[in-house]
Order: C-alpha cells, then sequence, then structure tokens
C-alpha cells in the first residue's frame, strides 16, 4: 500500500493531488533538473524518507530519476491524462478527471510496454463477463451524451459546415504535432499535412475533411504544418466541432496517434493509423507501423475495458474527489450543457 509518495513535474496540478491520493502522504517537487541538481535536497529527500512510490507526469522528469529509484528500490510510474478528461483543454490548465497510472512506461509510448499493452496483451477479456457487460453500458453511455476526451466544441453537424453528403467521406483527425503522443508514438517523421496528403491520395473519390486539434484552433499550441498549405485539397474545418459531430457521417478515419482514432472504432467506424497508438496492433485498426509485441487480436470493446476501466483512475471534475467512470460522464454532461 502507497503510504507516502513524492510527485515530479505535476506543477499545474500540485494542489489536486492530496484529493486525487487520498489518506497518502504527498511531496511535490519542482520538474526542473537544474534547479535538482543544484539543490540536492529532492534525493536527500528520497534516501531519507524511502516513499513507498515516485510518480512523474508524462516524461516531465529527469532523465536519471528512474535509475536512480530502480537502483534504492523506490517504485517508479508514470502519470498522464485519462482518456475522459474534462470540459476545457488541459492547455487552459483544467484539471484532468481521469489519470492514468502505470509502472511501465505512458500508454502512447510505443517504443516500450507500457502495464496497459500487458494487459490487452494477456487479460482472458471472454471470462470477465462483468467486466465487459459494463464496458457495453460505459461504451453506450459515451456514445448516447455525445462525451469525448475534450467536451468543449461547438455543436454543429457537417453539413451546416460543409453542405450534404454527396461522396463517401474520410475525416483526418489532426494533433499537435509537438506533443509527445506523437513523439514517443511514431516511428518517422509525420505531420497533419503529411496526413492530409496521404488521406486524399488514397481516397481519389472520397471528400476528405481535415479537422485541426482544438488547441490548435484555439490557438493554444502551435502546430508544425499549415492548414492552409492542404486546404485546396480537402474540406478544413475551421470550427472547433465536437468529435461526435464531426464523426456522425463519416465513412473512414485517418490519425497519426490521436485518442479520437479510437472514438471512431466505438462508433464501428474504419481507421487508419500512422503511427502505433494503444489501441493499434490489435487487429482492429489499418495499421501503418506495427509492433512484434502485439500478437493478439482484440476487439474495441476489449481494449476500452482494458484502457478505461482497468487501467484508469476517475475523480470529480468539479471537487476532485475519487469517482468513477459512470459518475464522471453524468458530471461532465452537467457542466457542459447547464440547465437554466
Amino acid at each position: 500500500m502507497v503510504r507516502q509518495a513524492v510527485f515530479f513535474g505535476f506543477a499545474p496540478w500540485k494542489n489536486f493531488i492530496p484529493r486525487w491520493f487520498p489518506g497518502v502522504d504527498c511531496k511535490v517537487v519542482t520538474r526542473n533538473p537544474k534547479l535538482m541538481l543544484l539543490k540536492g535536497w529532492p534525493w536527500r529527500l528520497l534516501l531519507r524518507s524511502r516513499p513507498t512510490a515516485v510518480l512523474v507526469w508524462g516524461f516531465k522528469y529527469p532523465r536519471f530519476l528512474r535509475g536512480f529509484c530502480r537502483l534504492f528500490g523506490f517504485p517508479f510510474y508514470y502519470v498522464e491524462d485519462g482518456f475522459v478528461r474534462s470540459i476545457s483543454l488541459g492547455s487552459t490548465r483544467a484539471a484532468p478527471a481521469s489519470l492514468i497510472i502505470d509502472g511501465g512506461t505512458l500508454h502512447y509510448d510505443a517504443r516500450n510496454p507500457s502495464d496497459l499493452e500487458q494487459t490487452l496483451q494477456n487479460y482472458n477479456f471472454g471470462a470477465d463477463a462483468a467486466l465487459m457487460e459494463r464496458a457495453d453500458r460505459c461504451i453506450q453511455m459515451l456514445l448516447d451524451l455525445r462525451v469525448s476526451k475534450y467536451n468543449l466544441g461547438t455543436q454543429m453537424d457537417l453539413e451546416t459546415l460543409i453542405g450534404p453528403k454527396t461522396k463517401r467521406r474520410v475525416l483526418v483527425v489532426g494533433q499537435v504535432e509537438t506533443d509527445a503522443a506523437i513523439a514517443h508514438g511514431c516511428d518517422k517523421p509525420f505531420n497533419n499535412n503529411d496526413l492530409v496528403r496521404l488521406a486524399v491520395s488514397e481516397n481519389p473519390d472520397a471528400q476528405v475533411i481535415y479537422k485541426p486539434h482544438p488547441d490548435t484552433v484555439h490557438r493554444k499550441r502551435a502546430g508544425a504544418s499549415n492548414p492552409a498549405d492542404v486546404a485546396h485539397i480537402c474540406e478544413l474545418l475551421e470550427t472547433d466541432v465536437t468529435p461526435a459531430d464531426a464523426l456522425d457521417t463519416v465513412d473512414h478515419v485517418y490519425t497519426i496517434t490521436s485518442l479520437m482514432g479510437f472514438e471512431a472504432l466505438l462508433r464501428g467506424i474504419p481507421v487508419t493509423c500512422v503511427g502505433l497508438p494503444f489501441y493499434a496492433g490489435w487487429g482492429a485498426t489499418d495499421d501503418r507501423q506495427t509492433s512484434i509485441r502485439r500478437k493478439r487480436r482484440l476487439s474495441p470493446r476489449e481494449i476500452f475495458a482494458a484502457a478505461y476501466l482497468m487501467h484508469s483512475l476517475y475523480y470529480d471534475p468539479e471537487t476532485g474527489e475519487p469517482a468513477d467512470l459512470e459518475t464522471v460522464i453524468c458530471r461532465l454532461i452537467e457542466m457542459r450543457d447547464p440547465r437554466p
């Protein structure tokens, strides 16, 4: 049992940590590696207190920390946003309503096996009827209530933006190209405009629609490519349409590693992945990057059960208190669609 934990790299969420980890003596350390080396106190703290866990946010920790923990026997865990996160974007410092804690690596790190990947590779989903029944209920809740990872986009059908559907539609999902999910989930350089060009070349008779990432649309983070450079070969969505609305009339989705690709799978839409997100490599997607570790065929509902239920922790988005996925979905709906 974790009694005392040290947290590295949690600067935006440091006030939430005691609520996220009730009953744990939580110590938050600066993420600045130079300051750590200069002062030396984090290392003295670890050696003096011998915590029962060290947790790091993403890859925002000094490279030598994991080796230090292994040397002295401190359990080491990665923490990242979960898959049903918030109303607003993380770039606005909206606290996440779900976390993934993994002792292997981050779920988007395709180079190394995470605990989530190990579960996907080995767990007997067929023998766990209760888990799969709950997965089915939660998937249906997400689809019926049109809840996504982020829930701030404009609710507007594509016909209002680009006209009636007259041909097959292919949606290209943009990402923040400097994001760690691409750096660690893609084995070769690939940007959003490359993805648009690939989708157009492979679907010459389709209407290709490009949805830039909300952070880019809202100018919270800069992209490496300019959507204007491909606007002449696709329908460019300059309005931040909700994922549910963007997916409503789509026949195929192209992504690098975006979670929106998995949300498309839950709707029965075929997905092409250029990178290797956690949901790729299991036979559910058209993969352009492979993994020799992922040798099993899984359905989207089995992947959902592992990722959203077995490997995610949930918190009330207003109070920060521990909750379950069903409660978080309902709370996000209340926040997104307040009654007058």
